[in-house]
């Protein structure tokens, strides 16, 4: 059993913490500027998630945020920043809503057929960024980008009415989707919880004990740590960096699937986009940590599902734009501040260590010398 070190759990969420608090400081002090309370946009936004509707809301959201950082999460856990999510994620969205309405089996078989589609496709295109790092040295930021700008014209052209779209009013869809490829959800009294949340959970749970507990999880983090001292001990490096990339992109994959086969099953204009930007922000502040980043994808979904009353409560809903920003900003600069410091205080116990240790062996001597 490892020694519990309440020192370095203390510092784990220091980070954080900090971030939040001058995230909420500076919020406040643009409220304050503007001429509006400092304070009272906080208790509307609480007030908010007291009512079950809104806390359904913010679940499901939280959902997608989830799936989505920790494809975010794997990436950086490797060093490697995987701005692609969104493209990968949307592709494999549309793909999926496609073949959920061109297919048709029963529903055992269809529901893991789109779950595997969607992570094929979401593994296919993040795999294009991964072998270009490994075989051409290109960038996985610069090629993920580009990636996203692909995806968004390849969706546009697949739901064009010629190739596979349907028009329904002024929304070109994929198409309503087979009824078989429906998950229902959990009913609670303001509403209904996407079924796919227990995938959710089961991803959380794989992601911590393959990264954490298995041989390929040291490796992987060995090689992002540094890739020269992991291919001393043995470690192929590029497949590392190729593996990463795929998981990340099957992981991203599945992020759309809560909404779209829990509540959309098409997929058209009205998607929801930019769940891979903000999916960063969430593996940021949740250290990459799947309890953390459960934390902040729930303080993420909070603001934004909360924060929609604040237009008729004479505050614009933007405050928590500006404060999810700010956050960001914030954990950046703490989470240096707070690795420099412990740094610092690993340089001070390993002196007080070895004062110590000299000083029982000067003890000895003397006792020797007696």
């Amino acid at each position: 059993m490892k020694k519990f070190d309440k020192e370095r759990v203390l510092l784990a969420l220091a980070g954080p913490a900090i971030a939040l608090v001058v995230a909420v400081a500076l919020t406040s002090i643009v409220l304050l500027v503007s001429g509006k309370s400092p304070f009272e946009p906080y208790s509307i936004m609480f007030e908010q998630a007291t009512f079950s509707d809104i806390q359904v809301l913010i679940i499901n959201q939280a959902t997608m945020y989830y799936l989505a950082a920790v494809a975010v999460a794997v990436g950086f856990r490797m060093n490697l920043f995987n701005i692609g999510v969104d493209g990968q994620y949307r592709l494999a969205a549309m793909t999926t809503a496609l073949v959920g309405a061109h297919v048709a089996l029963p529903s055992f078989l269809q529901v893991p057929m789109l779950i595997l589609v969607a992570m094929l496709t979401g593994a296919f295109w993040a795999g294009i960024a991964g072998i270009l790092k490994t075989t051409r040295g290109v960038s996985e930021v610069v090629a993920t980008i580009m990636l996203n700008a692909i995806a968004t014209s390849v969706i546009a052209w697949l739901t064009l009415p010629e190739n596979f779209g349907v028009l329904e009013g002024n929304n070109s869809t994929t198409g309503p989707m087979n009824e078989s490829g429906w998950i229902p959800g959990f009913e609670l009294p303001g509403g209904e919880v996407y079924g796919l949340i227990v995938l959710a959970v089961l991803v959380g749970i794989a992601y911590w004990l393959v990264l954490g507990r298995t041989r390929f999880g040291f490796d992987l983090r060995a090689t992002g740590a540094s890739e020269s001292a992991a291919a001393a001990s043995g470690v192929n490096a590029k497949r590392m960096v190729l593996m990463a990339m795929l998981i990340s992109g099957a992981l991203a994959g599945i992020s759309g699937l809560p909404i779209l086969l829990g509540d959309s099953h098409t997929y058209g204009l009205t998607f929801p986009a930019g769940l891979g930007f903000t999916a960063i922000g969430i593996a940021l502040l949740g250290r990459n940590h799947p309890v953390g980043i459960a934390f902040a994808a729930l303080l993420w979904a909070w603001l934004d599902k909360a924060s929609q009353d604040l237009d008729y409560r004479g505050y614009d809903k933007e405050i928590a734009v500006i404060m999810q920003g700010l956050i960001v900003l914030a954990v950046v600069i703490s989470y240096e501040a707070v690795r420099q410091w412990g740094l610092k205080r690993q340089q001070q116990r390993v002196g007080e260590e070895l004062a110590a240790a000299a000083r029982k062996s000067k003890n000895s001597e003397e006792v020797a010398a007696r």
